[in-house]
């Protein structure tokens, strides 16, 4: 069954106060979701810098949401719960109560489906 979302990872994307010489915090955080199996779409610079590390999940008639301030190694997990609980959704809408509270806290955008 062909997936009904997109994952897209900013690569280029830095948290607050990292070593400028590390890997990319957006890197390592695109490299542990391809770790765990989770389908993704790399872009550099979503232009969210201030509120790294961002993603972006979308799909055709779905709700879009743009998380930001994603911590690699702090909040995988809670992307993933987040990551299927929109993947499970008809339309993109994950309830407020059941998003991870790193998604709840830290949702920069939810753009509604663009019209046909």
């Amino acid at each position: 069954m062909a997936e009904t979302y997109e994952l897209v990872v900013c690569t280029t994307c830095r948290l607050p106060g990292a070593d400028p010489q590390a890997e990319r915090d957006g890197r390592r955080l695109s490299d542990a979701l391809a770790a765990a199996g989770i389908g993704h779409r790399r872009q550099e610079c979503l232009s969210a810098c201030a509120r790294g590390c961002a993603v972006v999940l979308r799909g055709a008639g779905r709700w879009t949401y743009v998380q930001g301030a994603l911590d690699p190694d702090r909040d995988l997990d809670d992307l993933i719960a987040m990551i299927r609980a929109y993947a499970a959704s008809d339309d993109g809408v994950v309830p407020w109560r059941d998003r991870p509270p790193v998604i709840r806290k830290n949702t920069i955008a939810r753009i509604p489906p663009q019209e046909a």
